[in-house]
């Protein structure tokens, strides 16, 4: 039997998050300690009494899932996966979990994409939108025919391929209200805005990735001790400078998260743990592959 650990992205995010770890474990009271001084502020404070509103500051919810994933897998006892893998902001959880990364440093990139990444919503008003009920390839057509429509002054992409039927588009504002339309009148069931600061996983985050770059070129990484299966390829990797370029081309590349699943699944995972807040991933999973067996973490 292989086990696949999975770790969430942004959104999972809830007031009380990681309260319970604080509280029971010695170890996990230390690394949250040591998060506030990395971070230079009391992340632990937002996290277990924040409002949804605080939460919500990406400089706080992307250091706060990845903290409360990280220190969750640490205080598992077993925790021997075959492989693993994290949708967008978690696929750095997983890469620390599995000892690609050092918790400190870790910590420390998260925290610079997530500024990256606010400062690119800045420069240009931007969104998202899920599209729910229709196939991957309609999608696709449609985004490519809005941006060629507008001589490509408008951006729009598919950026998170969640499961079959539920894909999230990203871009201009102008360019997801259109796409959007047009999805509805190919059959779409929904096209659900969401609540978001920008375009993520989309051409529009290239400042984002440029600046990211620089910080994983000078962090430095380890071969983890297990497979990482990445988002913009969907592929297993284990060699540091593939792992590093694909974490860069991450913040401008879609999350093939679908894709991602099945390729584990082929390569016999059977079991998936989600480790980290919320229950999403494990939605999802059992939406790709129904015969999967899905657990969380608890403590």
């Amino acid at each position: 039997m292989k086990k696949a650990y999975v770790f969430p992205g942004q959104g999972a995010q809830f007031t009380g998050m990681g309260l319970g770890l604080y509280q029971q474990s010695e170890k996990a009271k230390y690394l949250f300690e040591q998060a506030n001084h990395i971070l230079g502020f009391e992340i632990t404070k937002v996290m277990f009494e924040g409002t949804d509103e605080e939460l919500k500051q990406t400089n706080v919810t992307q250091p706060a899932i990845f903290l409360h994933s990280v220190i969750l897998a640490q205080t598992i006892e077993d925790f021997a996966p075959s492989m693993v893998a994290g949708h967008s902001l978690g696929e750095f959880s997983a890469l620390v979990a599995a000892g690609g990364l050092s918790f400190e440093d870790g910590l420390r990139l998260v925290a610079q994409r997530a500024s990256a990444m606010q400062k690119a919503c800045e420069l240009t008003p931007s969104t998202m939108a899920a599209v729910l009920g229709l196939d991957d390839a309609t999608i696709e057509r449609i985004c490519l025919q809005v941006a060629a429509e507008s001589n490509f002054k408008e951006v729009v992409i598919p950026a998170n391929y969640n499961c079959p039927g539920q894909v999230v588009i990203s871009g201009s504002l102008e360019g997801v209200r259109i796409a959007g339309e047009k999805l509805k009148e190919a059959g779409a069931k929904r096209v659900l805005p969401l609540q978001v600061g920008g375009a993520f996983h989309s051409p529009l985050m290239e400042p984002a990735r440029e600046e990211l770059a620089q910080a994983i070129q000078t962090t430095p990484f380890s071969q983890p001790r297990c497979p990482i299966y990445q988002n913009v390829n969907a592929k297993p990797a284990t060699d540091v400078e593939t792992i590093k370029a694909n974490l860069i081309a991450q913040l401008t590349a879609p999350v093939r998260w679908t894709q991602s699943v099945e390729a584990m699944g082929a390569d016999g995972a059977t079991v998936f743990v989600e480790c980290g807040p919320g229950k999403v991933l494990q939605g999802l999973v059992k939406k790709i592959i129904p015969t999967a067996e899905t657990q969380g973490v608890t403590v």
